[in-house]
């Protein structure tokens, strides 16, 4: 068996990355893809190596040498590296492909070890290694059977989204026997640059001997395991964190703070969404509606105001709408002068928006961090404050404060003239029906209070990023609707607002199956013997680790070795590098995921 790697390309879309050196040359956290491939290659007892080369041969050439661990390296080079595809690449090196078994490679790939055993192992000789098809994935896809034929092969130009559910794409990563070479891919090469040009891909070679009686090429699908093709610099930043060392890894995951839909296999208990909102007839609107709210312009702030206020039974100059809580945090927390006061732990960007000094900490003594109003009330009482914040329930702890004691706390405000800023971010999963401030008479009777809600968080929208302020403060509201962008919001968070009052019905349902999800969720995380569970009203649940890990050996334990994503709050304000974690609420298939996982280690 030998190898055969195609590392003629330019490698144009990783721009200044290849402008001296070819595209396997790149690194991924500070190894060469070359180095990364030839190192696996070499532990596979093959008589050769065949590097097909073009653009910066010598580079190449002098960087490889001449063997890597005993395995000879032979070059073939691709004058017309800039006229022609890896149709003509391929075709330089056919007089190889006939004479021996080969594993044929593209240099821009990135696998791990296990990938290239899955094909050296498997018995049958003709092999195409295949992937389901995932949302990151570009180029060419294929169709087979029950017995892992290649029914057809499907270029871009006949790719359907409609049909992915039916899609592998092809790794890349080839097995020819001699005799397959010999008896059909080189003939069908030949005839196939002699019709068409060499300005082609391999890769349509096989799509017309699929489309023989017998085929003699089979898919072999992965199951799991990890490979990435990197063609520009964001390829490479994903393949950095899915190939990173495992101490290294959750670095490169947190980093992102998101985006996690670029890796699809990754269970992410760390952001906090509903699951069971917005429910499928919703989503079926918001596509149908998608191509007109694409191509048009939202509304200004003047409208947005008036969904928002419809949205929640509030005043149009009562409320300001946000592109995210975040962005009327930023502009809140600039708005007004003194000291803050803020219970930790707690939601930190509200007290990172404050310089140090400005900011007044209330950490409760006991080991759930629960606290009352009345405990707020002691605390602040002579700490000379400008306003208070209570994020409700508190994020991570899950402690809740009932509505009636919050009046009681915005009385005790209002009598102090401390502005009361109550994040009810999470309210919703709390028990209860009534529990929400926004309401015009609330506001009224109390202008010191300010209410903040993210519309990600209970409503299970954070693409849509929407948040809300309201108060009964219109001089506030005023300079902040002029402090954030005309158009903050798109279209698409736009007619969510305008869409939500027909599906509030199914919201008050997903929102009791959540509570109903979340006490079994907590049943059965208390069953691991090294996690104490602190009960929560919102959709996660603070967890004390009391053995056999650190809160940063689990995070990494997690993620290294299952793929599940989870907060460490160890480094966190208030725990002290005590071993706490965060766990989200997420539904019954995912929640028992996590607690198997847990239950194995």
């Amino acid at each position: 068996m030998q190898a055969i790697i195609l590392a003629a390309g330019m490698g144009k879309r990783l721009g200044e990355l290849t402008s001296g050196n070819t595209k396997c040359m790149v690194k991924v956290n500070g190894i060469p893809l070359i180095d990364r491939m030839l190192s696996q290659l070499s532990k596979l007892n093959l008589s050769k190596i065949v590097l097909v080369v073009g653009y910066q041969a010598e580079n190449l050439k002098a960087h490889v040498g001449n063997a890597i661990a005993g395995t000879p390296i032979v070059y073939v080079e691709n004058p017309i590296y800039d006229k022609t595809n890896n149709i003509y690449s391929l075709a330089l090196a056919k007089d190889f492909l006939v004479k021996e078994d080969t594993l044929l490679l593209e240099s821009d790939l990135i696998v791990e070890d296990a990938v290239l055993n899955k094909i050296l192992e498997n018995p049958f000789p003709n092999l195409a290694l295949v992937s389901k098809y995932e949302t990151w994935m570009d180029g060419t896809m294929v169709r087979m059977n029950d017995d892992c034929d290649i029914v057809s092969f499907i270029p871009k130009s006949a790719f359907k989204y409609s049909e992915t559910d039916t899609y592998y794409k092809t790794v890349n990563i080839y097995k020819f026997s001699a005799e397959f070479s010999r008896s059909h891919y080189v003939p069908f090469l030949e005839a196939y640059t002699k019709a068409l040009g060499n300005n082609e891909y391999y890769e349509q070679v096989l799509r017309v001997i699929t489309m023989l009686d017998k085929v003699e090429l089979k898919a072999l699908p992965l199951d799991g395991e990890n490979w990435y093709e990197i063609d520009d610099v964001q390829d490479l930043d994903i393949a950095e964190a899915i190939f990173a060392e495992n101490d290294q890894r959750l670095k490169k995951y947190f980093c992102r703070y998101g985006g996690y839909w670029r890796f699809p296999r990754l269970l992410d208990f760390c952001y906090l969404v509903n699951p069971y909102f917005p429910s499928p007839r919703m989503r079926d609107e918001l596509r149908a509606n998608f191509d007109v709210l694409l191509a048009e312009y939202p509304s200004g702030m003047g409208v947005n105001s008036l969904l928002a206020g419809k949205y929640f039974g509030v005043r149009q100059s009562s409320i300001v709408v946000g592109n995210g809580a975040a962005e009327l945090i930023k502009s809140l927390m600039e708005s007004f002068p003194g000291k803050l006061g803020v219970t930790f732990p707690t939601f930190e960007e509200y007290p990172n928006r404050r310089e140090k000094s400005e900011v007044e900490v209330f950490v409760p003594a006991n080991p759930d961090f629960s606290y009352s109003a009345e405990d707020l009330k002691n605390f602040f009482a002579d700490k000379g404050i400008s306003a208070l914040l209570l994020v409700n329930p508190d994020n991570p702890s899950g402690n809740f404060i009932s509505k009636s004691e919050i009046l009681d706390l915005a009385d005790w405000a209002r009598e102090r003239k401390i502005r009361l800023v109550v994040d009810e971010s999470f309210v919703d999963f709390a028990i209860g029906d009534d529990n929400t401030l926004l309401r015009n008479d609330i506001l009224d009777a109390f202008p010191e209070l300010i209410v903040m809600k993210s519309i990600s968080k209970s409503y299970g929208v954070p693409g849509l990023r929407l948040g809300v302020l309201a108060s009964s403060d219109e001089a506030l509201i005023s300079r902040m609707k002029k402090d954030v962008a005309i158009w903050n919001i798109n279209s698409f968070a736009e007619f969510y607002m305008q869409i939500f009052g027909k599906y509030e019905g199914d919201y008050r349902k997903a929102c009791k199956k959540f509570i109903s999800e979340r006490e079994r969720f907590q049943k059965r995380l208390s069953e691991i013997p090294f996690l104490r569970v602190i009960p929560s009203q919102a959709n996660y649940f603070l967890c004390e680790i009391t053995e056999r890990f650190t809160a940063g050996e689990l995070t990494a334990k997690l993620l290294n070795e299952a793929d599940i994503l989870i907060k460490d709050c160890s480094t966190k304000a208030a725990f002290d590098g005590k071993n706490y974690i965060r766990l989200a609420v997420r539904d019954t298939a995912d929640n028992d995921k996590l607690v198997d996982t847990l239950k194995g280690f």
